[in-house]
């Protein structure tokens, strides 16, 4: 062989070498686990006046009773953690579901040395997220200031924490019960400490408390509290308005403290249970456990691709939809399911879950559940019976008992559809009388419970614009839906034709609204004249977080009926094409200032769509019910492409509880239920090459799509099961029977 011929073979060598390098590194990329591509730092980069998600980095369990986060804002700060930030002051037990509700039955912990100054300024140290590590199921950040290192590990209702600290004489630990009312008890010769905190910012009753206790693997060298700001050195208990205990250590350099937490809405006694849940575990293998069970409940759906900023981005989306609504209950010593009910304030058996506004997550969140995790949401609806039972109504928005937020009867969606996709073994007849109720009334201090303005609604059709309710179109157009849902739930109950026929007829109340005028929903009087000046473009008033133009789509049950109003599917498509046609502009002037719903609508380059907010999310697969289903091809994953990412600005607005993430997930497997309540699910364009979700009856429903071209994002053909299939819709049993959905892609519309 020639000198020549050898480095030929030599280069070719490696050159395969290379290529079989370069493929086990992409398939090494897509074999990782679903929680290894989850960033809980996504959303964080957010303020009041601009949304990028308005979340935390929830370290938690899925549908956790307590979450962890660090804490960057002051004490009582709807803000608790932003990217930006560059101090914190603690590690929190957070309960809070959005920064505008904020947070209750919350404290925090915080390793301190050198000088003994424990109030959350003092204390707070600098960062940075280059020594930062934010998992789900674990979290770890080195605190400069303090030369330490605090690691936490969570499971539903207790948590590890270690804490490695510096040589020091005495290393300090604070145990901050906030104010409004608190207490802390040092207990020495069982390296605990046990208090409650009571802050809150509302949905709970008098005599509220959070129990919580903490137990140390070191003994303590130090013992202290302070009392609303006063250190009293060698004091083991306080009750005050603000109450904080203080244990140290001497230290080593390099040597861990060790700390179990736990807490409980019902008691001490509870809480020490509790604690049972890392009792006897190390720190490592209650890590080890959050992330088996992250990666069960995220391997539900596996998807592949090349690209791993999407694979990132679908699983971060997809853990934050299975964190709420959160669990609110117990296991009591007899191993029964208790909870203490924030709406009377008594411990009782059974389930409850809260932290959710129906108003945002009925569109997609909650069928979501019902398609991947149908059994946590059996569980979500015998919560309902109890917060039924215990206050008589059913919540709207639930943090943790009724809060005065948002418009809608929305209950009936989340109930309707949990049941007619199949949900079992809860009392429906107590949810069916729970439904009727709330359609029929308003809660007597909580008037976003229920219907407001129900009297008006039952007699004319509509809320007027003229009587003193504010965002009377969005009410009447989200009071007609959730009248459609309630009949469609009372045929699948059998209930009589005498029954239903009120629920019936109001569901085509959304006509009333409607101004044939404009071709838009616009308020109208109590005598029938619509309102008049009307601007389209004019956020609030007889809308809720939104204009004319997004609400005007809130018909999900009857899309061919609008178009129908509207002259005909070509006038109803020159109508969907004008909302991103027409350029941003807005009129705040209800509000008095720029809300950041209609900032986030404006700088994103889409017009008038403001997918930020949950109104008009829906509103993109509409093409499919009037012929274009190309255009709702092209703007579906225009939105996937530009308004979603995995970095901490990655959201377009407030991510809501898991809404604006289950929107994402549904429109990246290829579909979304615009109507939930009915089985049917609209196409959209499937974003990865393969998606499989493995359902809960041991199906596989499996999407596949010709996606490695990006620009394919076009259907030119749909095979189901290996048969052509000639619909833009799909049907819940076809999903749930494990169907094979092949896409044939193209980069051009297919007309």
């Amino acid at each position: 062989m020639t000198h020549y011929s050898k480095y030929v073979v030599k280069k070719h060598f490696q050159f395969i070498l290379l290529l079989l390098l370069l493929s086990f590194s992409v398939n090494g990329m897509t074999q990782n686990s679903p929680v290894d591509y989850v960033n809980p730092l996504v959303g964080t980069e957010s303020k009041p006046e601009l949304s990028t998600g308005n979340t935390y980095p929830a370290v938690a369990l899925p549908w956790g009773m307590n979450f962890w986060t660090a804490q960057t804002g002051k004490m009582g700060d709807g803000w608790v953690y932003t990217y930006g930030a560059d101090k914190i002051r603690g590690l929190k037990q957070t309960h809070q579901p959005s920064p505008w509700i904020n947070d209750y039955g919350q404290f925090s912990i915080m390793p301190v040395t050198g000088h003994k100054v424990f109030d959350e300024e003092g204390r707070a140290s600098w960062f940075s997220h280059k020594a930062e590590t934010a998992t789900p199921y674990y979290y770890k950040v080195y605190l400069a200031d303090h030369d330490a290192t605090a690691e936490i590990a969570p499971t539903s209702r207790a948590a590890a924490v270690r804490i490695t600290y510096p040589e020091r004489d005495t290393a300090y630990f604070v145990v901050d019960a906030f104010d409004k009312g608190s207490s802390v008890t040092i207990l020495p010769d069982q390296r605990t400490v046990i208090g409650y905190t009571t802050k809150n910012s509302g949905g709970v009753p008098d005599g509220f408390k959070n129990y919580f206790i903490l137990r140390f693997d070191h003994a303590f060298t130090y013992t202290g509290t302070l009392e609303d700001g006063m250190l009293k050195d060698g004091r083991l208990s306080s009750t005050c308005d603000h109450a904080m205990a203080v244990v140290g250590f001497h230290t080593r350099r390099g040597e861990q403290v060790n700390v179990q937490i736990a807490s409980s809405f019902i008691s001490d006694e509870q809480a020490l249970r509790n604690l049972k849940e890392v009792e006897g575990r190390s720190f490592d293998e209650v890590k080890e456990a959050g992330r088996t069970e992250w990666n069960r409940v995220l391997g539900r759906i596996v998807v592949e691709d090349d690209n791993i900023d999407h694979l990132r981005t679908f699983y971060s989306c997809l853990y934050r939809s299975v964190l709420f609504p959160r669990s609110f209950y117990e296991i009591d010593a007899e191993g029964s399911v208790i909870h203490y009910s924030p709406y009377n304030g008594k411990v009782l058996p059974g389930y409850l879950f809260t932290d959710t506004g129906f108003w945002d997550t009925f569109r997609s969140l909650f069928p979501l559940l019902n398609l991947v995790y149908p059994s946590m949401n059996e569980k979500m609806q015998a919560g309902l019976v109890n917060a039924y039972k215990e206050s008589g109504f059913l919540p709207e928005w639930a943090s943790p008992g009724h809060r005065d937020c948002m418009v809608g009867n929305n209950s009936a969606s989340v109930v309707a559809d949990a049941y007619i996709k199949g949900l079992r073994g809860y009392d429906i007849e107590t949810l069916w009388k729970a439904v009727v109720h709330g359609a029929n009334s308003v809660h007597p201090g909580i008037r976003s419970t229920g219907r407001k303005g129900f009297e008006y609604y039952n007699r004319l059709g509509y809320v007027p614009y003229d009587v003193g309710i504010n965002e009377s179109v969005a009410r009447t157009l989200e009071y007609a839906y959730d009248d459609w849902c309630i009949y469609q739930l009372g045929l699948k109950l059998g209930k009589s034709a005498k029954e239903l026929r009120p629920f019936k007829e109001r569901a085509m109340n959304y006509r009333k609204v409607f101004d044939k005028e404009t071709g838009l929903m616009r308020g109208r009087s109590k005598d029938g004249t619509f309102q008049s000046p009307f601007n389209p473009f004019k956020w609030g008033d007889a809308f809720t977080e939104g204009n004319s133009w997004h609400y005007t789509w809130s018909v999900f049950h009857d899309p061919e009926g609008l178009a129908r109003l509207m002259g005909g599917n070509d006038r109803f498509n020159v109508m969907l094409d004008s909302v991103f046609n027409l350029p941003p502009v807005f009129d705040d002037s209800y509000y008095g200032f720029t809300i950041h719903e209609i900032r986030e609508m404006q700088i994103m380059n889409m017009g008038n769509y403001a997918h930020g907010n949950q109104p008009i999310q829906h509103m993109i697969y509409l093409y499919d019910y009037s012929g274009q289903p190309w255009k709702t091809q092209y703007w579906v994953r225009e939105v996937m492409n530009r308004l979603y990412t995995a970095q901490p600005d990655g959201y377009c607005g407030d991510e809501d509880n898991g809404q604006t993430s289950a929107w994402y997930v549904f429109s990246a497997l290829g579909f979304y239920p615009v109507c939930p309540g009915s089985t049917r699910y609209m196409i959209g364009t499937p974003y990865f090459r393969t998606a499989k979700v493995h359902l809960e009856n041991g199906k596989t429903l499996t999407v596949h799509a010709d996606t490695d071209n990006p620009a394919n994002r076009y259907i030119r053909r749909i095979m189901m099961n290996g048969q052509p299939y000639p619909h833009y819709y799909l049907e819940h049993e076809q999903l749930k029977a494990g169907a094979m959905i092949d896409f044939t892609m193209s980069d051009r519309p297919v007309k």
